[in-house]
Formats: structure tokens, sequence, C-alpha cells
């Protein structure tokens, strides 16, 4: 098992694992609270004319596609506030562009051809390099502190952003926030998880930590831990096995999803007969008399 430390390409791919199991679900997180869940797919998809456009000009993809990626989230934000389109217009919108537009690109570049997206649609160990991990950890310490840092704010916005807005919040400016925080979680993942399914890991351990946690930090730390896991986990299996980390992650991740929800269930269960009990108990006692309603003398 510890072999695998001693190359090094490992030790970097197994270091963006750990940011990115990270840095996906604490921006999946308010993601899932806005029921914007497939918002990475859309932005992932904008991430590919980025990557395209990186090839296209000769310099690094991952900041290509982070500005490319960037841009588009703002954009569907702005369509939401001021459009007539509604928000999963935007979205659809930012699919098939941002698709068109990497593969037109792409084709554009000098010996660029689509297979040159492969590593970035479906991620690839082998190719993370000692500049990526440079610019991955950069990129997750701003997710980092974002998230962290303004997480009472953020999730006052997704959870209800009239209140948000009564109570003073800048809420436009927190939900652009978001979205390029979004954006950059996207670029982020690329590597190792991939365009197609990054989506996939800001969601699934949020859902899965939901299953077993109440609070929003208890949950935002256990979808982390869950991120984290499953990113270490998937990216070590696939080393063994040749296989695209991504859909290794995404599946040990489904796989936690399932189990934590199978051991959940009867507690929860057995919680909601709890529930009805002490509220049947309720309805029988007469406020203030201390006596069941049977007891009372009309």
């Amino acid at each position: 098992m510890m072999e695998i430390l001693t190359y090094d390409f490992m030790q970097r791919a197994l270091l963006a694992a750990v940011l990115v199991g990270i840095t996906a679900p604490a921006v999946g997180i308010y993601l899932v609270q806005r029921r914007q869940a497939i918002m990475g797919d859309g932005i992932g998809h904008v991430a590919l004319t980025g990557v395209a456009l990186g090839f296209l000009t000769g310099t690094n993809p991952v900041w290509t596609a982070v500005a490319v990626s960037t841009l588009g989230a703002v954009l569907m934000e702005l369509i939401r506030w001021y459009g007539k389109a509604r928000g999963d217009l935007a979205l659809a919108m930012l699919f098939y562009g941002g698709m068109a537009g990497g593969v037109l690109l792409i084709n554009l570049a000098p010996n660029g051809s689509n297979g040159s997206l492969t590593t970035y649609l479906f991620g690839s160990i082998t190719t993370v390099s000692q500049e990526d991990v440079v610019t991955i950890c950069f990129l997750a310490a701003f997710v980092v502190l974002i998230t962290l840092g303004l997480r009472r704010q953020l999730f006052a916005v997704c959870q209800d952003e009239e209140f948000a807005r009564v109570t003073g919040l800048p809420v436009r400016l927190l939900n652009l926030l978001l979205a390029v925080t979004a954006a950059v979680t996207v670029t982020v993942a690329m590597r190792v998880v991939g365009l197609l399914l990054v989506s996939a890991l800001m969601v699934v351990p949020v859902a899965a930590a939901q299953q077993a946690t109440r609070g929003f930090a208890m949950t935002l730390a256990s979808a982390v831990g869950i991120g984290v896991v499953v990113t270490l986990s998937g990216t070590v299996y696939s080393f063994y096995v040749d296989v695209p980390p991504g859909a290794s992650i995404v599946v040990l991740a489904i796989g936690v999803f399932a189990l934590i929800t199978a051991l959940a269930a009867p507690v929860a269960r057995k919680r909601a007969r709890r529930a009805a009990a002490a509220d049947e108990q309720c309805a029988l006692e007469v406020p203030g008399s201390g006596h069941s309603g049977d007891d009372v003398k009309v």
C-alpha cells in the first residue's frame, strides 16, 4: 500500500485528491441548499471551453478554465437576475455552449484533437504536474477561505434570499461570490475527478452527510470528511486497477451514500415513532393541570 508514495506523480495526485475532497463538498453544501445541485455540471461544460482555449493559446489550461468558467458562472447569475429566461434555461445554455465551444476550439488548436480533452473530462492521476499542484493549492485556499469564512452569510442567502436581504446582507454580491467559488472548485477538481463528474463530488457527499447528521456545521464537516475519504480511496484504487480516478471516486461516493442511507433509515424511523408518541402524549395533556385528559372532571 505504501509503495504508491514512492512515485512522485502519486504523491501529487493524492495531495490534489485531498484538496478536491475538501473543496467540492464545501461548495456543494450551498448549492444543495439552493436546489442548484447540477450547477457544477453547467460550469464544468463551460470550463471545457477554457481548457480548449488554453491549448489554442499555449497557456496553462487550468488558468484559462478558471477565467472562462468564472465568466460563465457570473453570466448565469446575471441571466437569473435580469433576463426573462429562468435559471434552468441558463444552465442549459451553459451545458450546450460550453461543450460545443470546447470541441470547436480544441480542433483549431495546433496538434489538438478531441482526445486531448479526455484527461480533463474524466480525470487522470498521471497528468497532475507540480505546476498543477501549486495552482490547485492556491485555488483550494481561496475556496476554503470563502466557504468557511463567510459560511453564516452564505447559508443565510441560500436558505432565504428575501430574509437575508431584509437583514442587510449584500445578497447579489454573495450570490456572485458563490458562483465564482463554484467555478473555481470545478477547475480545482477537473484534474482528479474530471469535468463531467465533478458535480457528483459536490453533491453526493453532502447528500450522504444529510442522512446521518443534523445542523449545518455537522453536515458540512461530515460531507468534507466523506469527500476526502472517497477521493483518496478512489485515487488509490485507480492506480492499482488502471481506471480513470473520476469514475472510481464517484462510484465510491454513491456507495457511501447508499450505505449511510441504509444504516440511518432504521434510526430515522425510530426517531419518528418517538416524536409521534411524544406528540400524542402532549395532545392528551391538559395545559397547566399536570393531569391527563382522562383525569379531568367535566
